[in-house]
């Protein structure tokens, strides 16, 4: 029995959603549209400005299915209403990110900058050297990039430098120690 497939989802003001031949979901808000195609064994009824995920059978597949379209459905309604926001930190000596035109440039002690291309539907901020925002409205999307570019440094356990999600705790290792 799926506890997040058999909940109801309940539509915002401002958000239509409409569906299409095999399953094709458009969600429209104030923010943005998403389109998404979802699986034929699980059937999404709209009821007024309720929405509700009710599955074909019950074989383990389709049971698999139902809080997984229940739930990428849901992140679809949150996404164009309210967005999707990660918050990366740069911890270092010299680390720091700039934006330039449609870049984002990483200072991150190798000997060359990185220039990392901010693609469509997202944007990035950069409220300080050391802070870097990325938003959008596809919850994937935004966390695809922000592990993108917590990838080119990550952090190290022995001073904890690198980029990081705020709030994300690094546990730190000993050094060696000299032989007295």
């Amino acid at each position: 029995m799926s506890r997040i497939g058999n909940k109801t989802i309940t539509i915002p003001a401002g958000c239509e959603l409409s569906i299409s031949e095999g399953n094709e979901v458009t969600v429209k808000g104030p923010k943005g549209t998403l389109v998404r195609q979802f699986s034929p064994l699980v059937e999404i009824k709209v009821d007024g400005t309720e929405v509700k995920c009710v599955r074909a059978n019950e074989e383990k597949h389709t049971k698999q299915l139902h809080g997984t379209t229940r739930a990428l459905l849901n992140n679809m309604i949150v996404g164009t209403t309210e967005g999707y926001k990660k918050t990366l930190e740069i911890i270092g000596i010299g680390y720091k990110a700039e934006l330039q035109g449609n870049n984002l440039r990483l200072d991150l002690g190798y000997s060359h900058e990185i220039n990392f291309p901010i693609e469509e539907g997202i944007t990035i901020e950069v409220p300080n050297p050391t802070t870097i925002v990325v938003s959008g409205i596809d919850k994937q999307r935004v966390g695809e990039v922000a592990a993108q570019i917590r990838g080119f440094r990550k952090p190290e356990p022995y001073k904890g430098k690198g980029i990081r999600y705020k709030g994300e705790f690094v546990r730190h290792k000993e050094g060696k120690t000299a032989a007295a």
